[in-house]
């Protein structure tokens, strides 16, 4: 059953629910007719969609808590003392949901019913004014998210390719449970993406599968898991079957069963996770990866002037990360500058020893030549010495010769 039959069939209930007064019934049909009205013109509808559906099947039971909370009592009958009760009980705890908890969602009750038209219509609009006027809607957002580790043991013990499809799409897209169990086949187109060189899937997010206040767009998947499961997923279906074959509570079975088994938490608190938990962890673990905030708004389907991510900014000192990282950034550009110019110091004092080693290398040949310039010299003035010897010899004997008389038989010796 679709958000539309089942607000049909809630509002049917409850307009011909006998335990509850006529005045009031009169009053809650007068409601769903303005509202419908409402949600069609300022939607530009022609006609009411499954998204307005759902906003309209929240009022149902809306109501039913706020008259059980008077005790059925007609809401146009009601004092300002009866409505500063109901506004106490709930703020002090004393007025329970169903587990017997504190209501959680008071704010929804007071903007949208007992601030807004139902109240409106009773004429008790300035009794409400008074009774909650210590109520602000400013509000500190809690901090939960799963992070990348913890995601890691959910997936670990899930084994439906199913399953796993839609925890990967989960995570890589970052879009609730409710608008990814209403994507189909043709959501989905396989694409090659030439900067990473890697497969990946463009997932088209129309705004009949999405929350009111998320804008409509397409985004690439980031992680190679995401694609194997949808490969495995979308296998031999046609264009417009649902990707998943089950519904949001379902769902919840999954991730439960999946939590329980692997023991996972959520940060900072070690809460049990949700789905939802899932969507925040996904920004988070971009945050880490270094992506812009506006980059992350936009995955989202925020605008880029959104303050949602800011109390997650806050949490992880994002900002203080980067800062830091630019002023790390520029130390280490500083010394990339030094060493390069120690680089280029040490380049010209290479250059300049291999010339002067040149130099040397030269003047090395030159002493070698030089060396052996001189030991020939060294060996000819040992030949040249010897032969002067042998003369001199020669002329010693000639003259003793002839000092002792034979000269005459030199003479003739020489005339021969």
């Amino acid at each position: 059953m679709g958000n539309k039959g089942a607000y049909e069939k809630g509002k049917s209930k409850l307009l011909n629910d006998k335990s509850i007064c006529d005045e009031n019934k009169e009053l809650f049909k007068e409601f769903f007719i303005w509202e419908e009205e409402k949600l069609k013109r300022i939607n530009g509808l022609a006609s009411i969609d499954e998204s307005s559906y759902k906003t309209l099947y929240g009022y149902v039971n809306r109501f039913r808590n706020v008259n059980k909370w008077f005790n059925n009592k007609p809401w146009k009958k009601l004092t300002l003392n009866d409505i500063r009760q109901v506004y106490r009980d709930l703020e002090d705890g004393k007025i329970k949901n169903r587990k017997g908890k504190r209501f959680e969602d008071r704010r929804s009750y007071y903007n949208k019913v007992f601030r807004s038209k139902p109240f409106k219509l009773a004429g008790k609009q300035e009794e409400v004014k008074k009774a909650l006027e210590f109520f602000t809607d400013r509000r500190k957002k809690e901090v939960r998210f799963v992070n990348e580790e913890n995601f890691k043991k959910i997936v670990s013990v899930s084994s439906k390719p199913q399953h796993l499809a839609l925890f990967w799409l989960a995570w890589d897209i970052g879009e609730n449970i409710n608008s990814l169990l209403k994507l189909t086949k043709n959501n989905f187109k396989k694409q090659f993406n030439r900067q990473t060189k890697e497969s990946e899937y463009l997932v088209y997010l129309s705004q009949d599968k999405l929350k009111r206040s998320r804008q409509s767009r397409s985004e690439p998947t980031l992680y190679k898991q995401t694609v194997r499961y949808l490969d495995i997923a979308l296998d031999k279906l046609n264009d417009n079957d649902l990707l998943f074959l089950f519904g949001y509570r379902q769902a919840v079975k999954i991730f439960d069963s999946a939590v329980k088994k692997s023991g996972a938490k959520c940060e900072p608190n070690n809460d049990k996770p949700s789905w939802k938990d899932l969507r925040s962890g996904m920004a988070c673990h971009l945050f880490s990866k270094g992506w812009h905030s506006d980059d992350i708004n936009l995955r989202l389907g925020h605008t880029i002037s959104s303050r949602e991510l800011d109390v997650y900014l806050n949490y992880m000192a994002q900002n203080r990360k980067r800062a830091k990282k630019i002023m790390y950034n520029n130390n280490l550009e500083d010394l990339k500058n030094d060493l390069e110019e120690a680089r280029q110091r040490e380049k010209l004092l290479m250059n300049r020893l291999e010339r002067q080693g040149k130099d040397v290398e030269k003047q090395g040949m030159k002493l070698r030549k030089m060396e052996k310039y001189l030991k020939d010299m060294n060996d000819f003035n040992n030949v040249a010495n010897n032969l002067l010897k042998d003369v001199n010899l020669q002329k010693s004997l000639l003259q003793n010769m002839i000092e002792n008389g034979y000269g005459k038989q030199l003479l003739k010796l020489a005339g021969k």
